[in-house]
């Protein structure tokens, strides 16, 4: 250990690589593995996280009428950090942290007779179908040459106030005796998002 004229005091470091310890810091703030020294000499954490966060899917076929708009039931969550989904009723994500989310879903529409016509998925916030932050839309049209099973993929940012904003996924499948399918060999009917670090 070496004494060294740093300003007005004597202060050690360690040698032979001139490292200073924790214990030789007067920075306030809790000092470990976890947190790192700011310039104003206090400890902080540095906050780097994607949380909340959610993945969710299905677990059965869900019959719907040709070109009505309908909420997914996704009733399995993967993943759910902060138990911010509601998988049994309202099948909604409502986070508890303001901020801005990242939001993605894939939907898979399919025909039992084998003529689809064409799938829409949708990601609501706060069950509104209009422009802007509160609505997004994915679709796909078979109507020249109709299949019978295709899947839409939206995306899309949304600020959430971490109270009362909630997220929905909904569907909209067009053709003879449509359903959303959960694909078991896939699950290609899927919903998710995380907060984004800002």
């Amino acid at each position: 250990m070496y004494a060294v004229y740093l300003g007005r005091a004597l202060q050690t470091v360690n040698p032979p690589n001139a490292s200073v310890g924790l214990s030789q810091l007067s920075a306030t703030g809790t000092k470990n593995s976890t947190t790192f020294l700011r310039g104003d000499n206090t400890f902080a954490t540095t906050g780097i996280a994607n949380t909340p966060y959610f993945f969710v899917r299905k677990s059965a076929n869900q019959s719907v009428s040709s070109g009505a708009i309908t909420k997914v039931v996704l009733d399995v969550e993967d993943l759910d950090s902060a138990s911010c989904f509601d998988n049994s009723t309202n099948y909604r994500f409502t986070p508890t942290t303001a901020g801005k989310y990242f939001f993605f879903a894939c939907g898979r529409g399919y025909a039992n007779s084998g003529t689809l016509n064409y799938v829409n998925v949708m990601i609501r916030k706060n069950g509104t179908a209009g422009v802007g932050n509160s609505f997004v839309n994915s679709g796909t049209e078979q109507y020249t040459s109709p299949g019978n099973s295709d899947t839409a993929s939206p995306s899309v940012i949304l600020t959430m106030n971490g109270s009362s904003d909630y997220v929905e996924m909904y569907m909209q499948v067009g053709g003879t005796s449509p359903h959303i399918s959960y694909e078991s060999n896939g699950n290609q009917t899927f919903f998710g998002g995380y907060k984004i670090i800002e």
